[in-house]
């Protein structure tokens, strides 16, 4: 499996992030790798915010957490077919760096 194909597998869900993880791991390449980072942080940033508007009782912000989190996600799945690294914007960076071990 090529990197640009990691990248877009990683897309689907959990079970295709940790898919393209697990083959990562044996074989890296640095696209899969930096979209497998981008999509670790997109997944804790939608959580957090479920979790922080829950406890809050405000389900606007859940609401707005979860359109930023779509957004995010097509940007980040437009740019893995494209094949371009591209980190989504605002905090894209410090996925980047939070996550360079993976």
């Amino acid at each position: 499996m090529d990197g640009k194909t990691k990248a877009i597998v990683a897309h689907i869900f959990w079970i295709g992030w940790i898919i393209s993880l697990v083959v990562n791991m044996k074989d890296k390449d640095e696209i899969a790798s930096f979209y497998i980072r981008q999509l670790l942080g997109i997944y804790l940033f939608s959580l957090a915010v479920t979790i922080l508007a829950n406890f809050a009782n405000m389900p606007m912000l859940s609401t707005l957490g979860g359109i930023v989190t779509l957004v995010f996600w097509v940007l980040s799945l437009i740019s893995a077919i494209q094949g371009e690294k591209k980190e989504v914007p605002i905090v894209g960076n410090y996925f980047q760096e939070w996550f360079k071990t993976i």
